[in-house]
């Protein structure tokens, strides 16, 4: 038997005995995305009597955290997270998630100055060199493990072996506890049909991407409904660095649209942190060597973005005002998402040698009481946030156009938004301008206006 076998029955614990490690008012890290602790999570959770302030932070988490459904009061159990999925959502809707501020590619950074006390994370079976995988969830997980006094792994062989890259795993020396999960398939996103509207605006962007070009997508219908429509292209030779990969990259790259050939940051790769998606995207992962996984502070610092020539960043927002700024993670003090890597792909594309970053977002939606709103907005309800500034902002895409913000005044702007508005919310928003002291008379207004106007796209 090798050392490390020897070294992984010593350190084998059922999921009860492994959570024992944690104490009261001890900071929990949790595995992040599809690679959330959902064994050693529910056996946490059944401590809820036995402890008290424990701070658990995770980050995307599958679903409802056992730990916040078992303490709705946020007393035992103060759970944190860096960027919500709709299980975090709901729960912070019901006061017991609370948001973590943070952009993404500093986070490793931040465990320089936080603590940890214990990390549990999902990973793949030990290799036969004592590696741990951390699968489809690099990110900050490496920064977490090496600042947590107790690192408590969870298998899963449902977990696909993602090469890197680097700080994609974590070694058997390195790790305290071991527990087997019930494998269980990782979490899948539902998969989601591009929307017309999501389709009107992809083919707006579409005219932006060349050949040799390098993506970014963020996640969403808008996304989605570009990487199909590059699948169905004739585009070549794209590259690929992006914080998220998606199905979509699957598609693309077999339809014969990825070679990576002309990328000059991780040239012949596909460089990611973290993949959230179907199965197909966990199989193609497994044992690629064409992907490579990087911790976060590498993929999205926005100095290494900037190296690919011809980079296109796509994200989607909720609402941008008239000023141009973004808010793509709450809805006024209601969280969302989160900031996520936005900022580094809207500030790092901009700066690579013909470089492009698209914000995108639908011209209205539908209020609670069911009536369309403008998401074209001239200032943001109290308590959004900013997720990208006015300084930051580049293109902005609706299903009525697209704007380069790019040293444009604040008249200008004005103007531009408006032009993609919904028509119905053109001589409002108008109105709102010239109030703002952001608006030049003359006979724009007439001509934002009409509807049957074509209207300026650049």
């Amino acid at each position: 038997m090798s050392s490390y076998l020897v070294s992984y029955n010593k350190k084998m614990r059922s999921p009860g005995q492994a959570v024992a490690e944690v104490k009261s008012g001890n900071w929990v890290d949790y595995g992040n995305f599809a690679c959330a602790p959902l064994t050693l999570d529910a056996a946490l959770a059944e401590r809820v009597n036995e402890l008290e302030d424990v701070k658990v932070r995770a980050m995307t988490f599958p679903g409802l955290a056992a730990v916040a459904k078992a303490d709705p009061t946020a007393t035992r159990f103060i759970y944190n997270n860096w960027h919500f999925s709709g299980g975090d959502r709901k729960l912070h809707d019901a006061g017991n998630c609370f948001y973590v501020p943070f952009l993404f590619h500093e986070g490793p950074g931040y465990y320089d100055i936080i603590d940890s006390d214990v990390f549990l994370v999902a990973v793949a079976p030990m290799d036969e060199r004592g590696y741990f995988n951390f699968g489809t969830s690099n990110s900050i997980q490496m920064a977490v493990a090496k600042k947590a006094k107790k690192v408590i792994v969870e298998i899963n062989r449902n977990i696909p072996h993602c090469y890197g890259g680097f700080n994609e795993g974590i070694h058997i020396d390195e790790v305290d506890l071991i527990v087997e999960s019930d494998h269980k398939p990782l979490f899948q996103l539902p998969s989601s049909t591009p929307s017309e509207i999501d389709t009107r605006i992809a083919r707006l962007i579409m005219e932006e991407i060349r050949d040799g070009s390098c993506i970014q997508l963020g996640i969403g219908g808008m996304p989605n409904a570009v990487g199909k429509m590059i699948a169905e292209s004739d585009l070549k030779d794209l590259g690929v660095h992006t914080e998220m990969l998606a199905d979509s990259f699957v598609d693309m790259f077999e339809a014969g649209r990825i070679t990576c050939k002309f990328t000059r940051y991780c040239p012949g790769k596909m460089a990611y942190t973290f993949a959230l998606g179907s199965r197909k995207l966990y199989d193609f992962l497994d044992r690629n060597p064409f992907c490579a996984s990087y911790s976060v502070d590498f993929v999205n610092k926005p100095s290494n973005i900037s190296m690919n020539e011809n980079m296109v960043a796509i994200n989607n927002a909720v609402e941008v005002d008239l000023f141009g700024q973004v808010s793509s993670e709450s809805s006024g003090p209601r969280h969302i998402s989160g900031t996520g890597g936005q900022f580094d792909y809207t500030f790092g594309a901009y700066h690579a040698p013909g470089g492009k970053s698209f914000i995108c977002l639908s011209s209205t939606t539908k209020g609670k009481d069911g009536q369309l709103v403008s998401r074209i907005r001239p200032t943001f309800t109290p308590g959004s946030i900013i997720t990208v500034p006015r300084t930051v902002s580049h293109w902005v895409v609706t299903e009525y156009g697209k704007v380069n913000l790019k040293g444009k005044s604040t008249w200008e702007r004005a103007e531009a938004l408006i032009s993609i508005a919904h028509p119905d919310f053109r001589d409002e928003l108008v109105e709102e301008a010239q109030k703002m002291g952001i608006w030049r008379a003359g006979d724009r207004k007439h001509k934002i206006q009409s509807p049957n106007l074509q209207l300026k796209t650049a």
